[in-house]
C-alpha cells in the first residue's frame, strides 16, 4: 500500500526529531538575507512564520503551485501530471500470485490480491491537466482496463463488478516527451537562487520504488549548503514495525498466533501486514476482540484507531479507512459517521486547543 508506505516514512521522520505539521499548508516563501520566512496555515485557519536556512520543495503534483503561489515564480511549468487509474473487483482468483498482461496497445497492466478479499487491476497512463486534487477515473479507463483484463480471464471483467476506484497523478519531470508513458520516471534535483542566498532546492518527478535514493540524493545538495556530513544509512533501515524478516511474515505471523490465541486469525494477518512488529501496540494486553474496545464494523476496533489517531497522524474517518488502511471497502456509511464522531472526540479530549499542531508522541 502506497498509503502505508507514504504515512510510515512520516512516522519514522517523527520518531527521528522531525515535526510532522498535519493539515499544514504552505502559503508564501519569502527571502531575506540568509533566511527564508515561511508563511504556514494549519487545517483551523492560523497562521504563523517559521524561519529555515533551506528548503526542499518536495510537494509532488502540486510543486509548480508551491513554485508560482507561494514563491511567486508565475512561469512555473517543470512537471507533467500523468494520471493512472485501477479498479477494485471482488477476489477473481484465489492464489496469492499477481498477474502482469501485456495488451495490445503494447502496455502492461496487473492484477494482484488485494485485501484479502479483492482483486486489484491497473493501471493507466493518460495525461492529466486539472487540480491534482480532483483526480478521478473517467469512463474510458473503466472501459480500457476491463476489456484489457477481460482478454486474459475466463470469466470477463464488467463494469458492475467494480467495488472501488483510485486514481493518482504522477509528476514526472517534463522532458518534453509526446506520450505519457514515454515521460521519464527519473528524478531532477534543481536548485534555484542566487550567491548569498538561502537556497530552494526543488524535487521533480521521482518513482516511489527509488524514493530513498532521491532522498540521499537530496541531502547531498543540504549538507552541501548546511555543513553537516553523514553517511548513507537508509539501504538496511526498515521502516516502523518492519523489523523483521521480509522473507519470514508466517513467522511473525506465527508468534502473534502464540500470543494472542482467541484473537482471529484474519483479524491477526490484516494487522500484521499493516503494522508489522507494532501489531503488539495495538494489542496490548488485550485477549479477545472484546478486549479491544468498540466495534466500528469488519474487524476495525477502538484499539487501533486509537494508534492511528496517536501514533500515525490519522484526523479523521477517512484517514483510518483510506489513507491508512482500506477498510472502507467494508464499512458502510452509518459506521463511517460513527467512527469519524469517535476520532473527533479523542481528538478534542487529546487537544483542546484549536490549530495546535500535532505532533507525534504528544
Amino acid at each position: 500500500q502506497d498509503s502505508r508506505l507514504t504515512v510510515l516514512n512520516a512516522v519514522d521522520a517523527a520518531e527521528r526529531d522531525a515535526d510532522i505539521m498535519v493539515g499544514t499548508s504552505c502559503q508564501t516563501l519569502r527571502r531575506e538575507g540568509d533566511l527564508w520566512h515561511i508563511t504556514l496555515e494549519d487545517a483551523a485557519g492560523g497562521q504563523r512564520i517559521v524561519s529555515a536556512r533551506m528548503i526542499v520543495n518536495a510537494a509532488g503534483p502540486w510543486i509548480d503551485k508551491v513554485l508560482s503561489e507561494a514563491a511567486g515564480a508565475n512561469d512555473a511549468h517543470n512537471v507533467r501530471l500523468v494520471q493512472g487509474s485501477h479498479i477494485v473487483v471482488r477476489k477473481h482468483f484465489e492464489h496469492d500470485r499477481c498477474y502482469i498482461f501485456q495488451n495490445a496497445d503494447g502496455r502492461i497492466i496487473f492484477a494482484i490480491p488485494y485485501e484479502q478479499d479483492y482483486t486489484l487491476i491497473g493501471t493507466t497512463d493518460r495525461d492529466y491537466e486539472g487540480d491534482p486534487d480532483s483526480v478521478a477515473i473517467t469512463p474510458e479507463e473503466i472501459t480500457y482496463l476491463c476489456e484489457a483484463a477481460s482478454e486474459y480471464f475466463r470469466k470477463p471483467i464488467t463494469e458492475d463488478q467494480i467495488v472501488w476506484t483510485y486514481s493518482g497523478v504522477r509528476p514526472l519531470f517534463d522532458d518534453g516527451a509526446s506520450k505519457a508513458q514515454e515521460a521519464t520516471r527519473d528524478y531532477v534535483l534543481r536548485e534555484d537562487g542566487q550567491p548569498g542566498e538561502p537556497v530552494l532546492l526543488n524535487v521533480f518527478g521521482g518513482k516511489i520504488t527509488t524514493y530513498r535514493k532521491l532522498a540521499e540524493a537530496a541531502l547531498d545538495h543540504v549538507e552541501a549548503h548546511l555543513g553537516a556530513k553523514r553517511s548513507a544509512w537508509t539501504r538496511s533501515a526498515p521502516l516502523p514495525g518492519g523489523d523483521f524478516d521480509a522473507t519470514s511474515f508466517g513467522g511473525l505471523l506465527n508468534a502473534l498466533s502464540e500470543a494472542y490465541p482467541a484473537m482471529p486469525e484474519k483479524l491477526l494477518w490484516r494487522l500484521a501486514r499493516n503494522y508489522g512488529t507494532r501489531t503488539s501496540m495495538i494489542l496490548g494486553g488485550a485477549q479477545t476482540p472484546a478486549d479491544l474496545g468498540s466495534h466500528f464494523g469488519a474487524d476495525l476496533h477502538e484499539a487501533e484507531v486509537d494508534y492511528l489517531v496517536s501514533e500515525e497522524f490519522a484526523r479523521s474517518a477517512d484517514d483510518v479507512l483510506w489513507r491508512r488502511s482500506k477498510l472502507g471497502l467494508k464499512l458502510d456509511k452509518d459506521q463511517t459517521v460513527a467512527l469519524d464522531a469517535y476520532v473527533t472526540e479523542f481528538l478534542r479530549q487529546r487537544n483542546p486547543e484549536p490549530g495546535k499542531r500535532a505532533v507525534a508522541g504528544e
